[in-house]
């Protein structure tokens, strides 16, 4: 079954645009390197929990909305070496981490093998 990669990134409203480009160049990066699939979903009913919820998870500011992203993989093995490949790829290189229009130190992010895909 697939490997997937998920993350939770808290991006500022007015950065919609630039986080989408920045995406839109990163899956093509991934896909070259293994990845079956890119997906990037930007909150739009994301509700402020009491305990727990996808805001608090990332500390989400008032000008912050939740990104919630995935890449499949066919394999943990092919997201290891297609991971390992995409972050020593030039095009990569090009992006200053200050630059970046998000802050990365609040993504969550972690490795999923598939339970279920019906």
């Amino acid at each position: 079954m697939a490997y997937v990669d998920g993350y939770l990134i808290p991006v500022p409203k007015e950065n919609k645009a630039k986080y989408r480009e920045l995406a839109e160049i990163a899956a093509v990066i991934f896909k070259d390197h293994g990845a079956l699939s890119v997906v990037e979903n930007w909150g739009d009913d994301v509700p402020e929990g009491k305990l727990t919820s996808f805001p608090m998870a990332v500390k989400c500011e008032p000008d912050e909305v939740v990104v919630f992203s995935w890449i499949v993989w066919p394999s943990r093995e092919a997201r290891d070496s297609g991971n390992k490949a995409a972050m020593e790829d030039p095009r990569m290189q090009n992006w200053d981490p200050k630059a970046m229009p998000f802050d990365g130190k609040r993504m969550i992010f972690g490795g999923f093998t598939t339970l279920l895909d019906a």
